[in-house]
């Protein structure tokens, strides 16, 4: 061992065999932007063997405020491919693996399946929901965070645990965006530490043990909070994300995008509603695929649907 680590190997908690467990893991940090980067930065920092970063966004100036992994240069990079030269400059004894990808239905099984332990850093509904299907599904723990505005969570979620479903089996219709609502990169920061934090306490084994637990921040109160959900029923049923590729010719399709954001749909024939407008549907016979950008809009619709009794639905995030 190197004298990079001895600073957290002199922990009591820690040690040379504490060391020696982090060098051994792999984890997958989907999402290279305001929460990935300090996750990225402090799992490398901490000596985890192996990063698989996933990330199919490019970098913009707007992202740099809360991004710091990247500069001026790195404009128009993939965050995936920028962020791994970042941090193998910043230790070259940790494997990173760039994967320039978005996160969908046919590749998440594939690369969950690496990891010991998966981050949750994208910030989008669909990614959060698809992850948690898949490592609820193989047992892996799952850390995800969320931040809107000047508020955020963190929480860690399956391996033997309760699902991301379990928890928040509904998507809040309040729900925005980072270009919409905005956000403060420190909260962002703070999030995304705390994300890193809980990974290595739980890698780590610590107790007491963080499974099953969502520590909340309020960055205006200066507040933190939290729960746990410990035991928490799952539901009953659920609305799975699929692929485009996926959607079938006898499909009932409903973009959920407005003309002005989307004026072409991809699916012919699709119908173009609006989550209050989802009763228009009436009661269908086929199944119904819902549509939108993040696959916010399309759980929120899903929820309605089936508090009318409608159960052969599927979900796609179009990006």
């Amino acid at each position: 061992m190197t004298d990079r680590y001895a600073r957290q190997a002199v922990l009591p908690e820690i040690g040379p065999t504490g060391q020696a467990r982090l060098a051994a893991v792999s984890v997958l940090v989907v999402g290279a932007g305001g929460l990935g980067c300090p996750v990225l930065q402090y799992l490398s920092g901490a000596g985890v063997g192996r990063l698989t970063i996933v990330d199919h966004d490019t970098v913009e100036e707007t992202n740099l405020h809360r991004q710091p992994l990247y500069g001026m240069p790195d404009i128009g990079k993939l965050k995936a491919e920028a962020a791994r030269t970042t941090l193998q400059r910043f230790n070259p004894h940790v494997r990173i693996d760039a994967v320039a990808e978005r996160l969908t239905p046919q590749n998440a099984a594939r690369l969950v399946a690496d990891a010991n332990i998966v981050v949750d850093a994208a910030d989008s509904f669909a990614v959060t929901y698809m992850l948690s299907d898949v490592c609820f599904a193989t047992t892996k723990p799952l850390v995800s965070a969320s931040v809107i505005g000047m508020t955020g969570y963190a929480g860690v979620f399956c391996g033997g645990g309760p699902s991301y479903r379990a928890v928040f089996p509904e998507v809040s219709v309040d729900g925005g965006t980072c270009a919409t609502v905005g956000v403060i990169g420190t909260a962002v920061a703070t999030m995304g530490s705390l994300q890193a934090h809980l990974t290595l306490h739980h890698l780590l084994g610590l107790e007491p043990a963080v499974l099953g637990r969502v520590v909340t921040f309020d960055a205006k109160r200066l507040a933190f909070g939290g729960f746990d959900f410990a035991g928490s029923p799952e539901p009953e049923d659920q609305v799975a994300f699929i692929a485009p590729e996926q959607v079938r010719s006898d499909d009932i399709v409903v973009d959920l995008r407005g003309l002005d954001e989307a004026p072409v749909s991809p699916f012919a024939g699709a119908r173009r509603l609006v989550v209050d407008t989802i009763d228009e549907l009436g009661a269908p016979s086929k199944r119904v695929v819902l549509a939108c950008r993040s696959g916010q809009r399309a759980l929120m619709a899903a929820d309605r649907l089936r508090e009318r009794g409608v159960t052969n639905l599927a979900l796609v995030a179009l990006g």
